[in-house]
Formats: structure tokens, sequence, C-alpha cells
């Protein structure tokens, strides 16, 4: 696996992602336990302190939990905690960026409206 080295990103935030990304679809799920620093460093070739602190950083905002010697495992909110996190802060700021081009680019408000209607119909389309 390999991480986005052309974002501005750090590695642990990108990790933290990843590992949301992975409780959201079900790969991690509620009071599973989640990779180790090591594994993690391993599998994307980092350095573990870089690691754990992704993992750090998600027990932070209440999505992993500490089992002392056992490691760290997802908490049984997790999924709804990424969700409210994602669309408070990802999906505003992409929705933000989009009305900005969209005035740069003098499209009007029912024209954008009808645009993301119809990306949603061909997501539920299966296009």
């Amino acid at each position: 696996m390999k991480l986005g080295t052309d974002t501005m990103k750090p590695i642990y935030i990108q990790i933290a992602e990843w590992i949301e990304t992975q409780i959201v679809a079900g790969s991690l799920g509620s009071d599973g336990r989640v990779y180790s620093q090591y594994q993690l460093a391993e599998m994307f070739t980092i350095n573990p302190a870089t690691a754990a602190k992704g993992l750090t950083a998600l027990a932070d905002e209440g999505i992993l939990y500490k089992k002392r010697g056992l490691g760290m495992f997802v908490t049984p909110h997790a999924v709804a905690i990424i969700m409210r996190k994602r669309r408070d802060k990802r999906l505003k700021q992409l929705v933000l960026e989009l009305v900005l081009e969209a005035q740069r680019l003098n499209v009007q408000e029912s024209e954008l409206a009808a645009m993301i209607v119809e990306a949603r119909s061909s997501l539920e389309g299966g296009v």
C-alpha cells in the first residue's frame, strides 16, 4: 500500500484517514482490534512512531480505545463519529470549493443543483 506523496497532509493524518475508511467500509468493526503501529509501519513503509501518532489521533477523537497490553480497538460509536466528522469538515469544505468554482464559471445555483442531482442519479444507476 502507498500513501499520497503528492498531498500536503501529514503522513499520520493519512494513516488516520485510511483507518477511518476501513471502519466505515466495515473492514474494522465495533470493538475489533486495529492494526498495531508496527503493522501499519510495515504496511506503509513508515516510521512506527508516525503510525502511532495516527492511532493516537483517532483515540483522542473517541474513534479508537486502548486495551492495555492488547492494542487499539474500534469504539462502538466509531462510524457515527467518523460520519459526523466527515460531514462537518470534509463535505462542507468540498461544497465550499464547488460553490466558489461555480461562481468563477458563472454557473447559476439552479444549474449547479441540477448537476448535483444528475451526479447522484448516475451513482444510484451504477454508473
